[in-house]
């Protein structure tokens, strides 16, 4: 990961939401306040503009920049919950470039940041259920010695299978924990932004 594959993903990120924001805000509207992909769409399209033509010496700068903008531009629950992920996965990496062991040391920050902010757990139905296990995977690939793009796309595969996961679970997080049982059967819209993150992620480390 070096500066230019970072304002990549981001970018990426933005495509990504740009093309399913009324899905995401369909999914809201069955058990939130039916704005994440306004919210999302807006923040990732500041974020775009921030890092554009921003000088950056580190790769976290990057992605710290991302970060703060998401907190200033989206409102909810969303700029906090992405903005500190962001922030915190961009500190942990200050060099002009990151191995995939670096990297997945920076997105386990961006996850405990979420986590302490959110205090979600597993199974809660929340953004955790697709992170947590996108993170997992990312590590454990690099682990067995596999290469940035192969820890990427099984980090895509995971968070694409926690996203799926919510579906039968009855949320404890969030605005949808306020609606009980009536939650369960409904996909969760962080866990499917996040999933789309981790989808970029690997689509831009494959070019």
């Amino acid at each position: 990961m070096d500066i230019d594959l970072a304002r990549s993903w981001v970018q990426a990120i933005a495509a990504a939401v740009d093309q399913h924001k009324d899905y995401l805000t369909q999914l809201d509207s069955a058990i939130g306040d039916a704005d994440h992909g306004i919210n999302m769409h807006r923040g990732f399209s500041a974020v775009t503009t921030a890092v554009a033509n921003m000088e950056a010496d580190i790769v976290g700068a990057v992605l710290v920049k991302a970060g703060t903008t998401l907190i200033s531009s989206v409102g909810g629950a969303s700029g906090p919950l992405y903005g500190s992920a962001f922030r915190a996965i961009g500190k942990a990496l200050d060099a002009p470039t990151a191995d995939p062991q670096q990297f997945a040391a920076a997105l386990a920050a961006g996850l405990q940041s979420v986590q302490k902010l959110g205090a979600a757990a597993p199974g809660d139905k929340t953004m955790i259920d697709a992170y947590a296990p996108a993170v997992a995977a990312f590590q454990l690939q690099v682990d067995s010695g596999g290469d940035f793009a192969a820890a990427a796309g099984a980090a895509a595969d995971a968070a694409k299978e926690g996203m799926r996961a919510t579906t039968p679970l009855q949320a404890r997080k969030g605005r949808s924990s306020y609606l009980g049982a009536r939650s369960v059967g409904h996909q969760d819209p962080g866990a499917t932004s996040t999933a789309l993150i981790f989808r970029a992620l690997a689509e831009t480390v494959a070019r």
